[in-house]
């Protein structure tokens, strides 16, 4: 059996009197695909909402990883794991591909102990961060457009 990442129990989501989203349970697990379909305004983007942090749950439960995530920001979510993707990419233009993909690499870079200074170091001495970087655009395929 594949592992459980993450569970979704009786999730509700209220705009007042509308239910966008009313008990739905689902499990996602490591190395299967899975898919949401539905016709336009079946919830499926407030599903989405609801799983990444975007949107808090009007009830229900969602862990990632066995960590309960429901009233944690988008931030703390995607530190624990949980990544989004939008239609619209927000990149940085002037950027090289290494440079974009560092950047994400490094906002979820663990600061232990906390140096609201430590902003000031040179990014070539975050090695941890760089080996990130270098295996996410090797994943991705992009090692020839990467500088």
């Amino acid at each position: 059996m594949s592992e459980l990442l993450l569970s979704a129990r009786n999730l509700t989501k209220r705009f007042g009197g509308l239910a966008a989203v009313n008990d739905v349970s689902v499990d996602l697990h490591r190395g299967r695909i899975h898919a949401v379909i539905g016709p336009n305004g079946a919830g499926k983007s407030t599903l989405t909402n609801l799983l990444s942090g975007d949107l808090p749950p009007t009830s229900g439960r969602i862990t990632l990883n066995g960590v309960e995530t429901a009233g944690k920001s988008p931030e703390k979510i995607s530190r624990l794991g949980l990544g989004r993707s939008y239609q619209k990419t927000n990149i940085f233009l002037p950027f090289t591909v290494w440079d974009n993909v560092r950047l994400a690499a490094q906002s979820r870079e663990r600061h232990v102990p906390w140096n609201p200074l430590r902003w000031v170091s040179s990014a070539s001495a975050m090695g941890a961060v760089n080996e990130r970087c270098e295996r996410a655009v090797e994943l991705a395929g992009l090692s020839n457009r990467a500088s």
